[in-house]
């Protein structure tokens, strides 16, 4: 009888990695900041330390990469993507507003516990200058921003401003909402009312423009 042959799987690629090991050491790096060891992370992902150093020359390149990944916005872009168009609009921009909070809520997580254990001097953000070339804040927000439409198209016919317009005043809405300039004694609007009266407007339907302007003299007063 001839023996069955074993195969190996295939191990991962670099590249493949690398990814792991980032996906694995973020919320790591998000809890410790720089006080996160390579230890750590490898016990976390199920690999020997030095796998580690096989793919990044040194904890801080890692950590580079860590906030790298945690400033792109392709995940969040996808998750807008994925929103089904044939529900109710308002449970659309719902949909969009948690996958963005949630993606400002991680990267300020990683950005802020790395910069409060004493990451600094490596570039604007924390990531060194790899992370600086790579972030593109201008099409960032238009890539967003393009998302955003394409959530507004099925009611393209409803609206009073053009779809893009319509996008970009609502991304506003949703970074406002995301991080309120109220004190914090201050209760700030649910989501439902943010979103209620960016879609029906801040007056109730009992409310009625005047009738007159202050530039007209009232009913039975002097010329």
């Amino acid at each position: 009888m001839e023996a069955t042959s074993r195969r190996r799987a295939p191990g991962m690629s670099p590249e493949q990695r690398r990814e792991m090991i980032v996906r694995t050491a973020l919320p790591l790096v998000a809890e410790h900041g720089t006080a996160v060891t390579t230890g750590q992370i490898a016990r976390a992902a199920g690999i020997g330390e030095a796998t580690i150093f096989r793919v990044f020359a040194d904890k801080d390149e890692l950590l580079d990469a860590c906030v790298m990944e945690a400033l792109r916005t392709d995940h969040v872009l996808a998750e807008i993507q994925e929103i089904p168009l044939d529900q109710p609009l308002a449970g659309r921009l719902a949909e969009a507003t948690a996958a963005i909070q949630a993606y400002l809520g991680r990267m300020g997580m990683v950005l802020g516990a790395l910069h409060a254990t004493g990451r600094r001097g490596r570039g604007s953000h924390g990531g060194g200058e790899a992370a600086d070339a790579a972030i593109d804040r201008a099409s960032a927000m238009a890539r967003t921003r393009g998302a955003l439409a394409e959530l507004f198209e099925p009611d393209r016919d409803r609206l009073r401003l053009p779809v893009e317009e319509t996008a970009g005043m609502f991304m506003g809405l949703v970074f406002t909402w995301s991080r309120p300039p109220t004190g914090p004694e201050t209760p700030a609007p649910s989501l439902e009312e943010y979103l209620d009266v960016f879609l029906h407007g801040a007056l109730t339907e009992s409310e009625t423009p005047a009738e007159t302007s202050t530039d007209t003299p009232a009913e039975g007063s002097p010329e």
